[in-house]
């Protein structure tokens, strides 16, 4: 006898708790929300904003070519040092090879020759000069002797220029020719080793050294998306690296020409590299922030019931005036939904555990 009396009292128990967290029914048919009900519910004010939509592409990070340099070598020779490694930090003005150049050496023994014919020739304009004054020689051995001068002149000059096109300061007499580096960055490409040749046909560069606090990605269009995609749109850019960070550039430009076999247009997203965790010819994965500029009025995704292909809210206007409308959703965008139809702005939606208010209103 008292196991029944408890199965009724749980019966009980279990019967008044369920119904706390029900909506109240009036006798007139109204569906209220009940106290214990609003403390599950969620309510949200729809908004009128641009619909934004997200672009994913696929892209490369590469340097920026305003910060890049390819050094090449003016001379010819053997290396006989070699300083840095491929991936080292470089600063200005260090040294990354040494090479032994019989060109060098043989541009210095010309300036030396054009220097001794340069003092002989202004010797002999001197003399000539001092002879004409004295009426002992005549006006046109002196004019002679002074075009003389100004070609030895000219000759000692043009050995300077090819000696400073050649490396200048950075050679000296005995043919030693010192490779540095033009700015502060990566050694990113190293194509030296100790004791290779140089020859004088040689049309490659020797290192390249990169800035990378700032870098590009080239991300690929398709032709179906090339409207979507403007310059000054924010991207966001991820990596197999990097999974769990975004980093955000802004698209800067937008190739006009498809790649003709790839069918795809290039765009350029220009992205800051402070930390320099993002390295070339690394894999990325771009999200362009498409805004379309066009307005409608904006609601949480999780505010729509879906029932029989057809797509429905509940406005909240107080807690015994709820009204179950229909909607016509235009789009989805991560969790927001975009409404064609039905809603108005600042109307207020319920967007958590509606279902139970859903079913009660759907019956009454």
């Amino acid at each position: 006898m008292k196991s029944w009396l408890y199965i009724l009292i749980l019966a009980v128990g279990i019967e008044s708790c369920t119904s706390q967290s029900q909506p109240a029914v009036t006798e007139k048919n109204e569906v209220c929300v009940s106290d214990s009900l609003s403390k599950l519910i969620q309510i949200d004010s729809a908004y009128t904003g641009n619909i934004n939509d997200e672009l994913k592409l696929s892209g490369e990070i590469s340097f920026d070519d305003n910060k890049v340099v390819r050094v090449f070598p003016f001379s010819s020779g053997q290396v006989i040092q070699v300083n840095v490694s491929l991936g080292d930090k470089v600063v200005k003005g260090q040294t990354l090879a040494v090479i032994k150049s019989a060109d060098v050496a043989g541009n210095y023994a010309d300036l030396s020759t054009a220097g001794t014919d340069v003092t002989i020739a202004k010797k002999q304009m001197d003399n000539a000069e001092s002879l004409y004054k004295s009426g002992i020689a005549s006006e046109k051995e002196y004019i002679e002797a002074k075009e003389n001068y100004n070609k030895a002149v000219v000759a000692a000059n043009k050995v300077k220029e090819q000696i400073a096109i050649n490396g200048g300061g950075n050679t000296s007499a005995n043919g030693i020719y010192v490779i540095k580096a033009p700015m502060s960055g990566y050694v990113v490409e190293k194509k030296m080793t100790q004791g290779s040749f140089i020859r004088n046909d040689n049309n490659d560069n020797l290192f390249t050294i990169g800035d990378i606090k700032d870098v590009w990605v080239w991300a690929n269009v398709y032709e179906s998306d090339i409207a979507k995609v403007r310059e000054g749109y924010t991207a966001k850019v991820t990596t197999l690296a990097y999974p769990d960070s975004i980093f955000t550039g802004v698209v800067d430009k937008v190739n006009q020409i498809l790649d003709p076999v790839t069918k795809v247009m290039k765009i350029r997203i220009r992205l800051p590299n402070p930390h320099m965790q993002l390295k070339p010819e690394m894999f990325a994965n771009i999200f362009i922030e498409n805004k379309e500029g066009i307005r409608c009025t904006i609601i949480p995704t999780t505010a729509i019931i879906s029932d029989n292909g057809k797509n429905f809210v509940i406005i909240y206007h107080d807690r015994c005036h709820l009204e179950l409308k229909e909607i016509t959703v235009t789009k989805t965008s991560n969790d927001k939904a975009y409404i064609k139809s039905g809603l108005q702005p600042s109307d207020k939606v319920i967007s958590q555990n509606q279902i139970l208010l859903y079913r009660a209103l759907k019956e009454g």
